[in-house]
Order: structure tokens, then C-alpha cells, then sequence
């Protein structure tokens, strides 16, 4: 549960642009604060933001994320290993475009999502783009 904790507080202190001394203080004092010394807790959450977040389009907040954990004293020596470990779980497949011009997009296709109301469409039937589908009861 602490870790839940520990990545959504930095999660949400984490920018799409440079934080300001200002906002990097509290955020690694928020930080220390919840983590009441686990050092091997926040090694966690920082493995978990920077192995699992490799390619994807929300990297840079993740990296962001993962500083402010090792800036809070996060053990060093135990963050490769959840690295590690977060880089090698399952990943939604990638998009990309197929010969006859569709897409196949995570969006689309990945488990579950026809329970979510996401469905697809053809744009003049060039390619197949993902949008949310208003289903009516």
C-alpha cells in the first residue's frame, strides 16, 4: 500500500517541464515524509517508474518521478534489480501500420477494451483509427 502511495505522490509532483527548486524541495521532502525511512520502498517505486515507463510517451514525467524518489534517499544499490524487473513485464503491443494500411493500435486491440466501449472506425477506408465508441443502452 505505501508504495501505491509513494508512486502516486510522485507521480504527481512530476512536470512536464524542469521543477523549480521550490517544487523539487517539497516534493522530496513529501516524499521522505511518507516514506518514514524506507529507503528500500522508494528504490522500488523509482525501479518501477524508470523500467516500466522505456519508450513510452510519458517517459520523460516517469524519469522525473524516479529523481525526485532518488533525490528522497532512495537506495541506490537495490534500484537495477526493480529496473529489471518492471522492463521485463508484459507491454501492449506496438502500433504500427500494415501493408494494406490499417492500423494496429493498443488502443484497438488491446484485452478488454471492447468492455471500456473503445471501438474502431475507418477513416475513408485508409486507416483504421481508435476512438470511444458511445454505446446506447
Amino acid at each position: 500500500m505505501l508504495v501505491a502511495e509513494l508512486f502516486g505522490e510522485a507521480r504527481h509532483h512530476a512536470k512536464w517541464r524542469e521543477l523549480s527548486s521550490d517544487e523539487e524541495a517539497a516534493a522530496v521532502a513529501a516524499l521522505r515524509e511518507l516514506a518514514g525511512g524506507r529507503a528500500d520502498l522508494l528504490a522500488e517505486v523509482c525501479g518501477i517508474f524508470e523500467g516500466a515507463s522505456e519508450g513510452r510517451h510519458d517517459e520523460p514525467l516517469a524519469r522525473q518521478a524516479a529523481r525526485l524518489c532518488r533525490l528522497a534517499g532512495a537506495d541506490e544499490t537495490l534500484i537495477p534489480a526493480w529496473i529489471e524487473e518492471d522492463s521485463a513485464g508484459p507491454q501492449p503491443p506496438a502500433i504500427r501500420r500494415t501493408a494494406e494500411g490499417t492500423c494496429n493500435s493498443p488502443v484497438t486491440n488491446w484485452p478488454g477494451n471492447h468492455l471500456l466501449g473503445w471501438g474502431v472506425y475507418h477513416d475513408s477506408g485508409a486507416a483504421a483509427h481508435a476512438r470511444h465508441v458511445i454505446q446506447e443502452g
